[in-house]
Order: structure tokens, then sequence, then C-alpha cells
């Protein structure tokens, strides 16, 4: 199992990077001997604002098998609009001309995502996405399974209905691993028992410790807050993520390494991480 992330800026696009996207990638070998049909498993989590760009360099996006969605903020789910449009008008093998697509591709996410995500795509009364898109609600704690990929969600802090999730497979190192990611929330005990023991934290850390004591709690972990729920969870490493433009990310990573002793970056696009 790798990480591979495609946008990791917060709020909104920067101008190196599109915003949050996490392509979660099994190789054939790997889910073969796992016991599951021997082929390349793609999970994608969110598809934030220039997200969809970025995919296309990695994949055919015909291929995901499931599409994970914390939150119904656009800098997480945005670029769905996209990827209704390739998957309903591609040339060869949209549903529009084969009449429909064999197996509509899962989307998962909080309740109202379909009606939402259909109005914000500009959708004419009464039109969905729902020929091509499979909407289900997440419900905490309930497993997932996408091939040999289970998906655990846990609800998290923020002001919209908002999980992350747990994501164990096949280790590319074998055995399991685990990957959790936060979504966007502050501390609370969600998101330490979502990063119990994992392999990987993903974590957001749009904040920093200081300067933004001004806003309201329960919008986004500091640095120095993400690497206390690492360490309070136990998690083997830290990646943080979701850093907004005006931020240095030298002090979102001095600020984690204040509060955690494991190894900890900061997410790079386009860099695979192996779990």
């Amino acid at each position: 199992m790798r990480l591979v992330p495609l946008g990791v800026s917060g709020s909104f696009p920067g101008p190196a990077t599109p915003a949050s996207s996490y392509l979660v990638r099994v190789t054939a070998a790997e889910a073969a001997a796992a016991g599951y049909q021997p082929r390349d498993w793609n999970l994608l989590l969110d598809l934030g604002n220039g997200a969809f760009g970025a995919l296309q360099r990695h994949m055919d996006p015909m291929a995901l098998d499931a599409v994970s969605i914390s939150h119904l903020h656009p800098d997480h789910c945005a670029d769905l609009s996209g990827l209704y449009v390739y998957l309903r008008y591609h040339p060869r093998h949209g549903s529009l001309r084969t009449g429909r697509r064999p197996k509509r591709l899962p989307v998962y996410g909080p309740a109202d995502a379909a009606r939402h995500l259909a109005h914000s795509s500009g959708l004419s009364a009464g039109e969905t996405m729902e020929n091509d898109f499979d909407f289900q609600s997440w419900a905490e704690h309930k497993l997932v399974e996408v091939g040999p990929l289970t998906i655990e969600p846990h609800r998290v802090f923020h002001p919209v209905e908002t999980y992350g999730v747990r994501v164990t497979g096949p280790s590319s190192s074998g055995g399991t691993a685990t990957l959790a990611y936060t979504g966007d929330t502050d501390a609370c005990s969600s998101v330490v028992e979502l990063a119990r023991d994992a392999d990987l934290l993903l974590s957001e850390a749009a904040f920093l410790e200081g300067r933004d004591d001004v806003v309201e709690r329960g919008i986004h972990l500091t640095g120095r807050r993400a690497g206390q729920v690492a360490t309070d969870a136990g998690a083997r490493r830290l990646l943080l993520t979701h850093l907004p433009v005006w931020n240095d990310p030298a002090d979102s990573l001095a600020e984690a390494r204040g509060s955690y002793a494991g190894p900890v970056d900061v997410a790079q696009p386009g860099t695979v991480y192996d779990l």
C-alpha cells in the first residue's frame, strides 16, 4: 500500500499544489498476496480544487475503485464535478455513450453529499450525479471494504459534518499497514482514536500556535497539536498536510517536532510514501 498526495494546500489551491487530495494504491501483486483479485486497486481520499488534473498524471480516472470524502468544503470535494464530467462525457468510455458504467463509482461521504455536489456543480433541477456515482453516507466506525482496503470513518471536530478515516491494507513490505487521515479537525478524543497505532498519520496542520489563537476552536490543528495527537495515539510516523499558502512549512514542522519525537515531514505532492 502506498500514499500519493495529489494536493496538499489548505483551504484553497496554492501556486504549487492543488487543494487536498490523496491517492491510496495497492499493486496487483500486493492484492494477490492478500487473497484479492490480482489487479491494481485505487482509493481516492478527497478531491479538492484543482486536484482532478493532478490525478490524471497518475492514473486513468476510470480505474478508480472508490472515493472517500471527508466533508463538503470545496477544498476537499470541489473537483468531483470534473470527475463526474469525465465519467459521463468521455467520448469513448463515458456513461452517456455506453448507456451506463458497468458499476457506478462508490462515493462515501457526509449525508448530504449527493444533493450538495449536484447543486455546487450547477446541474439543472432534478438532475443528479447518481448515474455515475453511488453515493453512500458514512456511519461512524462502520467498516467499508474496497477490495483489499478497509476504511473506518471517525467523526471529528469541525464546523460541518466531517470524518477522518483509517485505511488498512496490504503493506508494501508484507503484512498489513494502517494509514490514518484526519480530514479537517481540531484536537479531540476521536482524532486520537483515529490515529491509534497508525503506521502513518496524515494530519492537517493549517494553523500556527499564537497566530491563529483568535480563531474559534473546532476549525484546524496546529503543528503542535498534530504532533500531540501522534504522540498520544502512538502513531509511528507523522505527515503534515493542508498548510495554507501563508504558512512557512518550517514553522509547522518545528511545532510538530516539539510535541512528537517520531519521524515527521510535510507532505509533498506527487511523492510516493510506502506503508
